[in-house]
């Protein structure tokens, strides 16, 4: 189980070969540019995207507010998880990093020397972007895109295997997906009672303003005006 790619005829080490040599075609700049994306900066940008999410949830308000925070909150729970479970598979499989064995190519990041079955940052972005496809299927298919390209960085910064990705993919997706109505069964009545507090009800909701109704303000007025009226 140590090594699962030995030979340049394998189609894995194949496709590290053919997109990590477009590093060595492209210019210094643009590698440190594809070093900072894929290291921190799609990770960042997924952490933009949820709180992005969140804001427009909370400003769109009505009766599936409480769900979507709820699905919001799981996401990077979601994620953190699948970090976790990915711990004794590394410990498991115990696969080297791609430059151990393999020659001629161009790493971008030094200093990785732990195993690299799975790619954490591939089972990060894909736990993140599925987790938002649960609260909301715009942003979380933009996430999940972010997921995709955050993959194709680590094999061509050649600090990973396309197995590597596919396995954090595989990963992040399964913990998301499989694990997540026991979490929204769990954290949907913390965000409905969070949603009542007069205090942190802002989490999920935006406060009303002044003589404007929310759109669930405005039905039960408008169901208390009919009875009142029978």
């Amino acid at each position: 189980m140590a090594v699962l790619a030995e030979s340049g005829s394998n189609p894995d080490v194949d496709l590290l070969y053919d997109i990590n040599g477009l590093a060595k075609d492209a210019p210094h700049w643009f590698d440190l540019a594809m070093e900072f994306v894929g290291e921190y900066g799609l990770l960042l940008a997924m952490v933009l995207l949820v709180l992005w999410c969140w804001w427009s949830v909370r400003r769109r308000g009505g009766e599936d507010a409480a769900p979507s925070v709820a699905a919001l909150v799981w996401a990077p729970l979601a994620a953190g998880i699948a970090v976790l479970v990915n711990v004794p598979i590394r410990g498991f499989v115990e696969r080297p990093r791609p430059f151990v064995d393999h020659q001629g190519l161009d790493v971008l990041v030094s200093g990785k020397t732990d195993f690299s079955f799975v790619s954490d940052h591939a089972t990060i972005t894909m736990a993140l972007g599925v987790g938002l496809f649960v609260a909301n299927r715009r942003f979380g298919l933009v996430g999940i895109g972010l997921a995709l390209l955050e993959g194709f960085c680590r094999v061509y910064m050649g600090v990973h295997y396309p197995t590597d990705v596919v396995g954090g993919f595989a990963l992040g997706t399964a913990v998301a997906l499989l694990l997540s109505p026991l979490a929204m069964a769990l954290l949907t009545p913390v965000m409905r009672a969070v949603e009542r507090s007069p205090r942190a009800g802002w989490v999920v909701r935006r406060r009303s303003v002044p003589g404007v109704l929310v759109p669930g303000a405005r039905r039960a007025v408008e169901s208390e005006e009919r009875d009142l009226a029978a």
